[in-house]
This record gives structure tokens, C-alpha cells and sequence, in this order.
């Protein structure tokens, strides 16, 4: 089957685009990018080019960006052309030339393909924002190889083995079926003319290092790598589909949404097999790392209050639950307190913390919107959350007629006992303290807590309401 053929054949059965769609093709004036637009035009598909100066080769780059406009001549198409600072970019953001010039490259694309949408004859603004151009690249099944490899060295997982995608939302590679020696010969029984980069030679980079030297030893010892690695990638695209419907079951017995939070019963998850894998897809969507995964599974065997964090979120053991909690507090039900914490937003108000020695002669606050309690009785972290069903306390103030001792309370009766309405109950929070609840905020402190002639060091707690 010819290269044109097989485009074609490859562009239909993957559904990639249809014949009538406009199409932005990424032009470096490498081989591979222009014989993706010489088969664009043999194809009969519109197109309009975009290239991107990076500044990296002196020269060499404005030759390449020169090469390119010339290429639109020979089409008719427009061209248009993005220059950057990729390395001060680099620079300024603390990543790398490569990252940098990716990070730019496709910002850059997807802002020109909205444009250049927008501006489509016969198109009312509503659909032509809602159908930007299809974003075309010329990576084919060689990258696909050295995308694999890179991915199964670093560590991505079953997610990193289905090597580049034909196709995520607008941006489309149809050229992943095409050797790169198909796709030269190509080159040159069309007599096509092109530009070399030079810095495709270097080994500092890690996919020429790939390219240029391990495919190329590994081949001497297994002629058929590349076809098999090709056909490895197509396998691992299925598994990955089977993957994913399993863990999507999992999810759904093992997660409860509350609000913006995640609640995972301990009990169940410890059950699960395997649990590592299934935890680790659970808390990836939440900025957590894999080499995270680890210290959560030890946080199922920790007591209440432990948590690890991610940019976005805590990761809470609480009794027999592990909770996944928005850092932001305005969304947060549950919201970790350290010892060295002072000023504490929720969704309620803020909490104001103080420390000090305490004597006899301290002033005890009396107003409900302050507490001081003994310092030594509380182990941190604390936990402030919302009440539940099933909470109980030990009320302030409220001891057993015989024995004198403080007296034992759920929470909802003491809520009927205090003529608490039920739109002021789902308002109410507490302050837990190793699974004590030690302060319903505004309304009562727990006994066990309370100042006694023993203490020397006193919390006080100040209410602001919002």
C-alpha cells in the first residue's frame, strides 16, 4: 500500500477528521512535517501552516522559518509564524529547553487554531469557537517507539505504555502508522525538499539518545524491534481500556462523594486487591504523586489526624475513613490544625489560636465564641469538621447527679436539649482531638478538656464568624 493510501485509510478508520475540516499543520521544514503536508495536499484536505522559531540554532533557525514560507508559496496556504525566547522562558519557569519549547509550541497552537477559527467564512461565532481547527503534527510510529521507551524508563505506568495518541481533542497525529523510513522514501520518490536539524544529531537529548544509539544496538540483536514495538503500543492501548474499566468499578464501591471531598472507607479499600494500584488511580487526580502512594497506604494502619499532601489537597486519616479534603477551606470539611498553626480559615468563619502559661489568677473567657482549655490533653493534629450523626461529647458543665463525673452526649440530643434549629445544625463544627471531640464551636467544650488546677499551659481558641 502506498504512504498516500495508508494516510488516508488511517485518517478515516480513526476518525480523525473529515474532509471538509480546516486544518492548522505544524511545519518545522523537517522531512517528516513536510511530507505530512505534501500527503495533505495529494489527499485533497485544506490547510494553513504554523511554525514555530525557537532561537536555539542562531542561523539555522531563520534558514528553517525562511524554508517554511517558501513551502506556503508552493501550496498557497497562509503561514504563519511564532518567534520565542525559549530560553529565557526556560529560564524564568525552571524547566527544561525541551519542556519549554513543547509548553510553547502547543500554547501557541491552540490559541492560533481558535483564531484562525473564529475567522472561517460561513461559520456563525458560536460554532467556529465551539470547532477550533485541528491541530495537525507529523509525529509517526518512530516517535511513537522512543515516546514508549522514555515512558516505560521513567516510571509512567500502564497510562505511559499506549505511547502518543492519534488523537486528544483537537490536536491530531496521523501519521502514527508511518515508519520513518517509509516516510523518506517517501520524500523522495515525490522529490520533495527539506531542512535538517542539526541538533537531531546530539545524544544530550534524551530522545536521540534513544534514537541514535539504543533502538539502533538493540536492533542488531532483534531485527524486528521497531515493528514490534509498534505492534506492542496498538496491545497496550487495549489493555489500558480493560484497565480503566476496572478501576472504574472500584471507584464506584469504593468512593463516597461528600461535598467537594472523597471519603474511602478504610475497611473496604484494605480488602481491595490491588490496593496500590487501585489507591494510586484514585488520588492521582487529586496532584498526588505515585511515590506518594506508599505513605498513604501507611496512613491505613495510622491513628486519626495523620495526612500527607498533594498541591491541592490533604489526604486525612480520620477514624475509619481516609478522606480526601480540598486544601482550600472555603471547600474543605475537613481542615487539619498543627500545633504551630495560629490563624485558621473554614467555611463557618476563623479560628484564632493562643498559647500561654497558664496561673491562677488567668481570666477564664465565659463568651461562647472563646474557649481555653489545657494545653497537655490535646494531641495534634487536630481535625476541624462538620458534625455527624453518632458524634458524642462530654458537655462542660454537665455532671452525673451520683457520681459526679461529667455526663456522656450525643451531639443530636444535645442539639434538641439547646433548641438548635436544624438549619443551625448543618452549620455546626467541631474541633476533634484524637477522636475526642474537644470544642463544638460556639456552643459547648467538652469537660475533658477543661481547665483544672493542675494545668500549666492553657489553648484559647477565639470564634470570628464570616
Amino acid at each position: 500500500m502506498s504512504l498516500l493510501k495508508g494516510f488516508i485509510q488511517y485518517i478515516e478508520t480513526n476518525n480523525l477528521f473529515q474532509k471538509s475540516d480546516p486544518l492548522l499543520l505544524a511545519v518545522s521544514g523537517g522531512v517528516d512535517s513536510v511530507v505530512l503536508a505534501e500527503l495533505c495536499h495529494q489527499a485533497g484536505y485544506s490547510f494553513s501552516i504554523a511554525h514555530c522559531n525557537f532561537h536555539l540554532r542562531d542561523e539555522e533557525s531563520n534558514r528553517d522559518e525562511a524554508f517554511v514560507h517558501k513551502l506556503g508559496e508552493k501550496y498557497k496556504v497562509p503561514v504563519y509564524v511564532k518567534s520565542f525566547d525559549t530560553e529565557l522562558f526556560a529560564s524564568q519557569n525552571k524547566m527544561s529547553i525541551q519542556v519549554a519549547a513543547r509548553e510553547l509550541r502547543y500554547t501557541w497552537f491552540r490559541q492560533l487554531s481558535a483564531e484562525i477559527a473564529d475567522k472561517v467564512p460561513g461559520e456563525s461565532e458560536m460554532d467556529s469557537s465551539s470547532r477550533p481547527l485541528k491541530i495537525v503534527t507529523a509525529h509517526h510510529a518512530n516517535d511513537n517507539i522512543e515516546t514508549l521507551l522514555m515512558n516505560f524508563f521513567k516510571g509512567t505506568g500502564i497510562r505511559g505504555l499506549q505511547g502518543i495518541l492519534p488523537k486528544q481533542e483537537n490536536l491530531i497525529r496521523p501519521l502514527l502508522f508511518a515508519s520513518k523510513n517509509e516516510i523518506v522514501q517517501f520524500s523522495e520518490e515525490s522529490f520533495l525538499s527539506f531542512v535538517e536539524d542539526s541538533s537531531n544529531l546530539s545524544n544530550k537529548y534524551t530522545r536521540n539518545y534513544f534514537r541514535n544509539e539504543w533502538l539502533p544496538s538493540v536492533e542488531k540483536i532483534f531485527p524486528k524491534v521497531e515493528e514490534n514495538l509498534v505492534h506492542n503500543i496498538e496491545r497496550f492501548r487495549e489493555i489500558e481500556i480493560l484497565y480503566n474499566q476496572s478501576i472504574a468499578l472500584h471507584r464506584k464501591k469504593l468512593i463516597e462523594y461528600r461535598g467537594k471531598e472523597v471519603h474511602i472507607p478504610v475497611l473496604k479499600l484494605v480488602k481491595t486487591s490491588p490496593v496500590k494500584t487501585i489507591l494510586y488511580e484514585i488520588l492521582r487526580e487529586y496532584g498526588f504523586t505515585a511515590h506518594q502512594t506508599e505513605q498513604a497506604l501507611n496512613l491505613l494502619g495510622s491513628e486519626t489526624g495523620k495526612y500527607i499532601s498533594s498541591p491541592t489537597h490533604k489526604l486525612i486519616k480520620n477514624r475509619g475513613w481516609l478522606i480526601i479534603a480540598p486544601i482550600n477551606p472555603d471547600q474543605a470539611n475537613h481542615i487539619i490544625i498543627e500545633e504551630t498553626d495560629q490563624v485558621i480559615p473554614f467555611q463557618e468563619g476563623v479560628l484564632i489560636f493562643k498559647n500561654y502559661e497558664f496561673n491562677p489568677q488567668t481570666v477564664i473567657q465565659k463568651s461562647p465564641g472563646v474557649i481555653q482549655m489545657d494545653s497537655s490533653k490535646l494531641v495534634y493534629p487536630l481535625i476541624l469538621r462538620k458534625w455527624r450523626q453518632g458524634d458524642y461529647f462530654y458537655p462542660f458543665g454537665m455532671q452525673k447527679k451520683l457520681s459526679g463525673k461529667p455526663g456522656k452526649k450525643k451531639l443530636s440530643k444535645f442539639f434538641i436539649d439547646q433548641k438548635i434549629s436544624l438549619a443551625e445544625k448543618e452549620r455546626v463544627w467541631v474541633i476533634e482531638s484524637n477522636k475526642k471531640i474537644v470544642w463544638i464551636i460556639h456552643k459547648r467544650l467538652d469537660d475533658r478538656f477543661k481547665i483544672t488546677p493542675q494545668t500549666t499551659y492553657c489553648t484559647e481558641i477565639m470564634f470570628t464568624s464570616s
